[in-house]
């Protein structure tokens, strides 16, 4: 049985110091003073094209952290009653805090884009949903 957990925290943009001097800015994130979980996993990912067919998924147990380190992009966060809201990520100063049992899915990426990712879990696939359907067959009951 596929389980969901729900978080007390609601999507939504975190801020990170940006330190501004001549040379240029300089932005970090440190635990827990940042960010709501502790980091078990990095990764990022840069898309081919912005034409990218958008990949939707949602996490049951993994909390995560989106934020654009180069370029710019949208972030869909879908909900159980189809509702929807758009997030455009386009500086390395802010995050996008998505808790478990979020279904989102990334488009319109800018050219040379890169999306940098912070994982509350080790890489899991059995915590990964793919299919919407059963999102919301599952988090609805």
């Amino acid at each position: 049985m596929v389980k969901f957990y729900r978080s007390l925290m609601p999507v939504k943009i975190l801020n990170f110091p940006k330190i501004t001097d001549p040379r240029g800015n300089l932005t970090f994130i440190q635990n827990p003073t940042h960010i709501p979980f502790e980091i078990k996993r990095i990764f990022w990912s840069v898309p081919q094209s912005k034409e990218q067919a958008p990949v939707g998924l949602a996490r049951k147990q993994e909390q995560e952290i989106i934020v654009a380190l180069k370029g710019s992009f949208d972030v869909i966060v879908t909900g159980v009653n189809d509702s929807s809201e758009k997030f455009t990520l386009s500086s390395p100063h802010h995050g996008l805090y998505l808790p478990a049992s979020t279904w989102r899915h990334i488009e319109n990426f800018s050219p040379g884009s890169m999306a940098f990712h912070l994982c509350s879990l080790k890489d899991n696939t059995d915590d990964h949903v793919n299919n919407f359907e059963t999102f919301i067959n599952k988090v609805a009951k």
